[in-house]
């Protein structure tokens, strides 16, 4: 079982990520814009996985994962995004780990993603 960090402002996929992920076995822990996310890892709860939007109000997802990486470089990163091409530009400086999964997605995809990226740990 992982634990996951989940950021993601639309409300609706974020309950039904959620829940997909804790059916399959996963401890998640979710949040509607980065900004809190990241308040989260500074206050040292650690995580196995951070799965976040790019696009969201305030701190966005690759800010969010620039963020992460620093303060727990073993951690793994995947996007959820509809805009992969911005996360997977060299000008983002996204962490090169991660991981880029383009939406629209089925949420069997990414329980099987998110699996994958765990047991490779």
């Amino acid at each position: 079982m992982a634990s996951i960090l989940l950021a993601e402002d639309d409300e609706s996929l974020r309950r039904f990520l959620a829940a997909a992920l804790v059916k399959a076995g996963q401890t998640v822990v979710d949040f509607g814009d980065g900004a809190e996310a990241l308040e989260c890892l500074k206050a040292a709860r650690r995580f196995d996985l951070l799965l976040t939007d790019i696009v969201m109000p305030g701190l966005d997802g690759i800010e969010l994962a620039k963020r992460a990486a620093d303060l727990y470089p073993q951690m793994k990163i995947m996007f959820i995004t509809g805009f992969a091409a911005v996360a997977l530009h060299p000008s983002s400086n996204a962490p090169k780990q991660a991981k880029v999964l383009s939406k629209p997605f089925h949420l069997r995809e990414i329980v099987q993603e998110v699996e994958r990226m765990v047991a490779a740990a």
